[in-house]
């Protein structure tokens, strides 16, 4: 994909059910890897994607290709930490850059005093782990939560980066 070809903006309530479309399709692939059919991406209503579009201190940003929603990250931010989640990009469209463009713009849009961007993935999750890695994330930890074992990523921010992105 290129520049021109993606637009990355704040996703609304009014892409809400676009947004649960893209992110069940996305996540299907995570559920079968894990044999997890209830992975909270796949359990959300429609009515708690959109509270958790209205709350504070979260910011969904998507990516589209036209008309059509093909990416989308959720960043959650507490006081000097930002928590990326619900990493989705259409299967179609996996390993085409979207994923890179999304991580790439979450920086300029984090508020002053950011200092780390944690996130997390299954630890069996390679493809994943490398692109986050490939942005400057490093593993710190894995945790453990029911049957699910989590790797954690983070990325120090300097200066430049809260500049540039």
């Amino acid at each position: 994909m290129t520049q021109a070809d993606l637009d990355i903006r704040t996703v609304s309530l009014d892409d809400a059910g676009e947004l649960l479309t893209l992110r069940r399709a996305a996540f299907v692939t995570e559920a079968q890897q894990y044999g997890d059919p209830n992975i909270p991406p796949l359990t959300q209503t429609l009515d708690e994607l959109r509270a958790d579009l209205s709350a504070d201190g979260v910011i969904t940003l998507g990516a589209w290709a036209g008309h059509r929603l093909i990416g989308s990250i959720r960043v959650v931010v507490e006081g000097a930490k930002a928590t990326l989640g619900r990493f989705a990009v259409a299967p179609d469209l996996q390993g085409k850059g979207v994923g890179t463009r999304l991580l790439m713009a979450i920086l300029p849009i984090l508020p002053d005093g950011i200092e780390e961007v944690w996130v997390f993935t299954g630890r069996d999750s390679l493809h994943n782990i490398a692109l986050y890695e490939s942005q400057g994330y490093e593993h710190q930890h894995d945790q453990t939560a029911g049957d699910l074992t989590y790797a954690y990523l983070r990325k120090i921010l300097g200066d430049d980066e809260r500049v540039e992105g």
